[in-house]
C-alpha cells in the first residue's frame, strides 16, 4: 500500500486532488482607442507565426525596391520611393486592421478599404503605427 493511498484512509477517505492549470485566454486582436480621433477605437490583429510569415511574403518583392529607390537622388526616384512606401502602409492596414468603432464614414461603418479611400489620414496613420508597433519594428524599420 503506497504511502498517500495509506494517508487518504487514515483522513477518512479524502483524496488529494492537484488544482487543474489555469486556461489561457489569447485574444488574437487588441483594442486600442485613439489618440488623434477621441471617442474612436480600432482593433489591430496580434502578431503569431502564420501571420508574419504572411506578412513578410506580402512585403518581400517592395521593400527591395524602396531601398533602391530612396537610395537614388533623381526626384523622380524619390517620388516613387514615396509611393511605394504609401502602398506598404495600406499593406500593413489591410494586414493588420480587425475593426474601428466609434466613427462613420459617408454615414457607415468602416471597412478597412473605407478608411484608406476616404477616411481620416491622421487615423489611418496612427493604426499603421500601431500594427508597426505590435509587429516589433523599430523606427527606422517603420520608415522603410
Amino acid at each position: 500500500m503506497s504511502f498517500l493511498s495509506r494517508l487518504a484512509e487514515l483522513c477518512g477517505g479524502v483524496t488529494y486532488t492537484p488544482p487543474s492549470p489555469a486556461v489561457v485566454n489569447y485574444e488574437s486582436s487588441r483594442a486600442i482607442p485613439s489618440r488623434t480621433l477621441p471617442g474612436v477605437r480600432f482593433s489591430i490583429h496580434r502578431m503569431s507565426f502564420g501571420r508574419r510569415v504572411e506578412l513578410c511574403n506580402s512585403i518581400r518583392e517592395i521593400a527591395p525596391k524602396l531601398e533602391y529607390l530612396e537610395a537614388g537622388s533623381e526626384f523622380g526616384e524619390k517620388v516613387e520611393a514615396n509611393l511605394l512606401g504609401q502602398e506598404i502602409e495600406n499593406l500593413y492596414l489591410r494586414w493588420g486592421l480587425a475593426g474601428v468603432e466609434g466613427i462613420l464614414i459617408d454615414g457607415e461603418s468602416p471597412t478597412t478599404e473605407a478608411l484608406i479611400a476616404k477616411g481620416p489620414e491622421p487615423l489611418a496613420k496612427e493604426i499603421v503605427a500601431a500594427i508597426q508597433s505590435e509587429c516589433g519594428l523599430t523606427e527606422e524599420e517603420r520608415k522603410n
